[in-house]
């Protein structure tokens, strides 16, 4: 993996070179030159190793993709703000099947850096709407969910959402006793 700054240096290289092809009339070797810059242009846009790791994800091997993830050493120097946003989104998806208070964490994270995406975005809310409904906040549960709502324009997390306000109706319904233990007074009916 590159730095991202390396990346940079690599285009203007790649640019430079083609410059060169094409005045010595070697113009597929330009355009050639070209197309390599092109590749280093979206893979700064773009990091190598958060799209393999999407790739595991896509597959289910949550193992695959922690060990992508891993690979990037310092992630603040090495990925622009957006690719920082997708690296605590996926590490959040990774850490919340095992300990929810570090993939809250990763999830504000991801929050405060931003995606791309808006259903990418909602994923994220939609997520923390989970956290804090299991940890009894009510009502940062539901803003959540309905900023999730807002974000999902494609209706991808259609179903999820309505999921997630049917178990907040079931917790916030009262529990009804039936029956009564220990003895009636004589003197009330």
């Amino acid at each position: 993996m590159f730095n991202k700054y390396i990346k940079l240096v690599l285009v203007v290289i790649c640019i430079g070179a083609a410059v060169w092809q094409f005045y010595e009339t070697n113009i597929g070797n330009g355009i050639m030159f070209i197309l390599l810059a092109l590749i280093f242009v979206f893979l700064y846009f773009k990091n190598e190793m958060i799209l393999l790791a999407f790739l595991q994800l896509r597959k289910q091997n949550f193992d695959g993709a922690k060990k992508w993830l891993d690979r990037i050493s310092n992630p603040e120097a090495n990925l622009v703000k957006k690719q920082q946003g997708y690296y605590n989104y996926l590490n959040g998806l990774m850490v919340s099947q095992t300990n929810m208070n570090d993939a809250e964490k990763f999830f504000r994270k991801a929050e405060k850096l931003g995606l791309s995406m808006s259903t990418d975005m909602a994923m994220v809310k939609l997520n923390l709407a989970g956290i804090a409904m299991t940890k009894n906040r009510k009502r940062e549960a539901e803003m959540l969910l309905s900023e999730a709502k807002k974000l999902d324009k494609q209706n991808m997390l259609d179903e999820q959402i309505k999921m997630m306000k049917q178990q907040m109706k079931r917790a916030g319904a009262p529990r009804q006793q039936f029956g009564r233990g220990g003895r009636r007074s004589k003197g009330f009916r």
